[in-house]
Parts: structure tokens; C-alpha cells; sequence
């Protein structure tokens, strides 16, 4: 169980610490914990007199401990909500006093937003020890399959692997956003239960015919007609296909490739291990690995740096759009 799971596990359970410190440069996680405590803590009726909300920037830390400090009226606690704490940052030492000599029926939470406190202060070691502080990070790429099929699994459902990777892929690692899309299949999805690249095109408008996925796919089996196709698309649909969306993707397939060439165990099993993907996608790369000899496939990389540079406006002369660029990219790949 993660800390994050194991921190939603007890707030459902209503295990409550009179203060959460939410720090860190994931905002989803911040804002997950936060709403959850303000829906579990008090009923509705009973946050009229028993529930503050207040912003870091309109607030000094001795308010927010006078606030703590208050009994709550009719119900067994009151909870104080700090959001954008980080503003805060040059006076909330001041906090240590409180966090020695906490109210226990309050429950203060302070949203500490892409920032952490320094570990060689005071606060920091206090809150920590005690339980109080809750550093969040933001997950890697490579991450992002495992915290979809989590998600999904939670709510009970499940996902297809090319469902999972067009939604990696196009939506990225903003996992707000990430959220709501998969919130919004569940409901979608209902009884079916099985999210497929269907749902992927019809409900969040990414076509399951022409994306990075079929892209990667035709320059896996030298398929330069379809490759072709798929560009032409893209340059139709820029806003949805965006260019360093398909130079990433391509960088990434080629990085499997040779590491596909350098592992020696290279059973399907390990190299999915190995790869951090889904054994679904292995025969594929297999595929590719026998097209791309180590050899070419590195040069390759070279060619993929330069028309990343390119895509930055380095080195082009004129007028050359995004899809030019891929076409003359994948047309060196593919006749390398």
C-alpha cells in the first residue's frame, strides 16, 4: 500500500491527526487529501460554525494558531483549511509551537503546494516525527500505466492496454486532468466495465485509428504507408496530436529497442520487466528490435535528437511545419 492509500485508509476509517501538512509538487495528491477530509470530518450542517477555509497569502501563522485554538460548537471538531500555505514560507516556523501542544479537536490542514519544508529546520522534524507531514511527488512517465490500472481497478473496472497507453500518451502526467477523463469513462462505461480504445476516441477525442499508438505501430513494422497516413492526420489535427507528443513516442521506442538488444534474458516475461511495460506490447517490440539492429537504432537516436531540436525551431530554414518534420524523420528511419 502506498503512503497516499494508506493515508485515505485512515481518514475513511476516521483516524484523524490534528494536523496535515501537505507539501510537495503534486497538487492532485494535496487537493485528494483535502477533499476528502473536508467531506469525512463534519456533516454539512455542521461546517457553518465549525469549518474555516482561509489562503496563505491573507493569513499570518499566529491567526492560523489562534484559530486551531478554538473549541468547536456542537460537534466533536472543528477543522481549519490552509490552502496556498506556501505563501507562508518565511514565517511557518512559528508553527512548531503548535505542533507541540496541538488541539485535539481541531484538525488543522495546511496545503503547502510545489514547495516542501527544509529538513534541517525544526518544523520539519517535528511534524515529521509526530506523523503530521506528507511530502507528494510527482510520479515519473514510466509511472503512469501502473497509477491508471490502480485507479481503474479501484473503482472496479478494468482497461485495455492500448486504452491505457493512448490515455498515458495524450494526457500526460497531469494527473487532475488524468482524473477526470478516467472519472468521466467510468461513468460512461457503466455496466461494460472494460474501458477499450472505443471509449479513448468517442468520449475524450483521440482516434483509435490515427494516434501515437498506430504510429509507433507502423514504425515498428516499417509500415511507411500507414506512417504516412497517420502524419497526414496529425497535421489535420494539430491540437490533438501535438508534435512533441510523436518525437517522444518515437524517442521511447527506440530507447526500448536497444535495450531490447542489450538485455541477454529475452523471454517476454523479463523484458517486460525489464521495459516497465505491459507484456501485451512485447511481441511488438520484438518486431521492432528485429527491423532496428542496435547498430541503426542508435544512430537513430541522433536523428530523433535533431528533429527534436528542430521542432524548437534549431537548425530549419523557412517555413516548415510539425508534419514535415515527422515525415522527413520517420522517412530516415524507416530507409536508414
Amino acid at each position: 500500500m502506498s503512503p497516499v492509500e494508506s493515508l485515505i485508509k485512515d481518514i475513511k476509517n476516521k483516524n484523524y491527526k490534528p494536523i496535515y501538512f501537505l507539501a510537495g509538487d503534486e497538487p492532485f495528491f494535496i487537493d485528494q487529501v483535502t477533499d476528502l477530509l473536508e467531506a469525512n470530518i463534519l456533516t454539512e450542517e455542521k461546517k457553518g460554525f465549525n469549518q474555516t477555509i482561509v489562503y496563505g497569502q491573507d493569513v499570518e501563522v499566529g491567526q492560523l494558531i489562534g484559530m486551531a485554538r478554538q473549541y468547536p460548537m456542537g460537534a466533536e471538531k472543528s477543522v481549519v483549511i490552509v490552502k496556498e500555505a506556501q505563501h507562508l514560507s518565511r514565517s511557518i516556523d512559528q508553527l512548531e509551537m503548535y505542533a507541540n501542544q496541538v488541539q485535539d479537536s481541531t484538525v488543522l490542514i495546511i496545503n503547502y503546494k510545489g514547495n516542501s519544508l527544509d529538513k534541517r529546520k525544526k518544523i520539519y522534524k517535528v511534524l515529521n516525527e509526530k506523523g503530521y507531514y506528507h511530502e507528494f511527488k510527482k510520479i515519473y512517465e514510466s509511472e503512469l500505466p501502473a497509477w491508471i490500472e490502480q485507479k481503474v481497478a479501484a473503482n472496479q473496472f478494468k482497461i485495455e492496454p492500448k486504452a491505457k497507453f493512448l490515455l498515458t500518451e495524450y494526457v500526460g502526467a497531469d494527473l487532475s486532468r488524468l482524473n477526470n477523463e478516467l472519472e468521466k469513462l467510468f461513468t460512461i462505461v457503466g455496466a461494460d466495465k472494460t474501458i477499450t480504445p472505443n471509449h479513448i476516441e468517442k468520449h475524450i477525442g483521440i482516434s483509435k485509428d490515427y494516434n501515437v499508438f498506430e504510429l509507433r505501430n507502423a514504425i515498428e513494422t516499417k509500415n511507411i504507408e500507414k506512417a504516412f497516413k497517420i502524419i497526414k492526420y496529425f497535421e489535420k489535427n494539430p491540437k490533438d496530436n501535438p508534435y512533441v507528443v510523436s518525437i517522444t513516442t518515437i524517442f521511447n521506442l527506440f530507447t526500448n529497442i536497444i535495450q531490447i538488444h542489450v538485455t541477454p534474458d529475452k523471454s517476454k516475461q523479463n523484458l517486460a520487466k525489464v521495459l516497465g511495460i505491459n507484456p501485451y506490447f512485447v511481441q511488438g517490440m520484438m518486431t521492432a528490435a528485429s527491423n532496428y539492429p542496435l547498430k541503426k537504432a542508435t544512430r537513430i537516436i541522433s536523428f530523433i535528437r535533431e528533429y527534436d531540436l528542430k521542432g524548437k525551431g534549431v537548425g530549419t530554414t523557412g517555413n516548415v511545419t510539425p508534419s514535415q518534420l515527422l515525415i522527413e524523420l520517420v522517412y530516415k528511419i524507416m530507409n536508414l
